[in-house]
């Protein structure tokens, strides 16, 4: 393979306080840069989510973007952020994290060799956070069910 992952995900918010604390609150991320893109520009916080990754986070006043809520696969080019935990046990911090924070039901499922547990960030945002999952059986790769290692 030629790339290494994903450098950056951009997206639009109207209350960049909020979003960039609930990253920094669930998932431990940094904050590079706050302030204008450009003299006169957007503000733009860079938020490290990853050691190589990072979310981009454009703040625009009146954008109403999140309360539009459509369909997955109705949301245009870009439908969810599926982001990567370091292990199993930050995986679970990472939902227990999200649970408090009310951004998810909790629902662990099962992608063949993949952990999988989704949430909406503040803007309404479909996301997921992934892991490897160490029950994955080769020969029986469950695509879409409830995984027995995490309960709500």
């Amino acid at each position: 393979m030629l790339l290494a992952g994903i450098d950056h995900v951009a997206t639009i918010t109207n209350d960049g306080d909020r979003l960039k604390q609930f990253y920094v609150d669930i998932f431990g991320a940094t904050v590079e840069r706050d302030g204008p893109e450009f003299p006169g520009g957007p503000r733009m916080i860079v938020l490290n989510i990853g050691p190589t990754t990072e979310l981009n986070v454009f703040e625009i006043e009146d954008n109403t973007q999140a309360e539009r809520q459509t369909p997955m696969f109705g949301r245009g080019r870009i439908d969810h952020i599926g982001l990567h935990a370091a292990d199993l046990t930050t995986f679970g911090e990472i939902r227990d994290r999200l649970i408090s924070a009310g951004a998810t039901d909790g629902v662990v499922t099962e992608f063949g060799r993949k952990l999988s547990c989704f949430f909406r960030d503040p803007d309404q945002m479909e996301c997921e956070v992934l892991v490897a999952n160490p029950d994955a059986d080769d020969d029986d790769l469950r695509f879409g069910t409830p995984s027995p290692r995490f309960s709500r």
